[in-house]
């Protein structure tokens, strides 16, 4: 730790040359030159938070602690070998979760990187926090295309639950909210429940319909149990019988997303 320290400060504040110091400490350049790339990479990303004081303060702090925190002596494949497929399929249920919370306007509950390593750390899992945020990089902060659709007044509707979280009484509650959204103007409407069982699904629907004094002609729904029945193939699944009912009653099709596409409205 006192080495690394000691290069970083020849280097940045007695602009000593990389070489210079090597020479003058007995240690190997390559050496030398590893610890300040790892503080230059670092301090950039530092630099880049700094942007935003509020939201990024402990994304922020991990990365002081980290820039100065004593040297790692791992194989060169250590830190991808940590990179399991378990690990892979909880960062996969965090950003689906992310997904269907910003659909839905959850904007506060969503989990940034550092929230995900965290998490994981929590569940006993070895992985560093560079490694969460390649990963997430480069699988899905891709750029996506997006082709915007136009729908007509009653053609599309989309349903799903949410919670939210009140102090009633003094008491922390979490309840579900049932909210359905139309495609065209975007218009909300939504009911509070204690539990999302299947009585309650129906009757958020027959109050919706209520309430807007009629029926879709097609509902979207996300990949929620008192919908899917089960899943055929990744992206082809079998509606449940209440859904199927309560389609036939009131005369509407039925659709479900793609499998953590919660920006989707339509399949294809």
């Amino acid at each position: 730790m006192d080495q690394k320290a000691e290069i970083l400060l020849k280097y940045f504040r007695e602009n000593k040359s990389q070489r210079a110091i090597g020479k003058e400490l007995g240690i190997s350049r390559t050496t030398v030159q590893k610890y300040i790339k790892e503080f230059e990479t670092k301090n950039e990303m530092l630099q880049e938070l700094m942007k935003n004081e509020e939201q990024n303060r402990a994304e922020k702090l991990l990365l002081i602690e980290e820039m100065a925190s004593k040297p790692k002596y791992n194989a060169s494949n250590r830190k991808k070998a940590k990179l399991t497929e378990e690990v892979i399929k909880e960062i996969e249920q965090f950003v689906s979760q992310n997904k269907i919370n910003k659909q839905q306007g959850r904007n506060k509950q969503l989990m940034k990187k550092i929230d995900i390593y965290e998490a994981l750390i929590d569940k006993g899992y070895d992985i560093g926090y560079t490694t969460i945020c390649n990963y997430i990089r480069n699988t899905y902060e891709k750029n996506e295309a997006y082709v915007r659709q136009e729908y007509d007044l009653g053609e599309i509707l989309e349903f799903d639950w949410g919670e939210v979280k009140l102090t009633i009484n003094g008491k922390n509650t979490i309840l579900n909210m049932g909210l359905f959204t139309t495609a065209k103007g975007s218009y909300h409407y939504a009911r509070l429940y204690r539990n999302q069982k299947k009585e309650n699904f129906l009757d958020i629907h027959v109050k919706t319909f209520n309430h807007i004094g009629g029926v879709h002609r097609e509902i979207v729904y996300d990949n929620m149990k008192q919908a899917v029945k089960r899943f055929v193939y990744r992206n082809e699944k079998e509606a449940t019988e209440d859904l199927i009912k309560i389609s036939l009653y009131y005369g509407f099709r039925y659709r479900f997303c793609n499998v953590a596409s919660g920006n989707e409205i339509c399949n294809g």
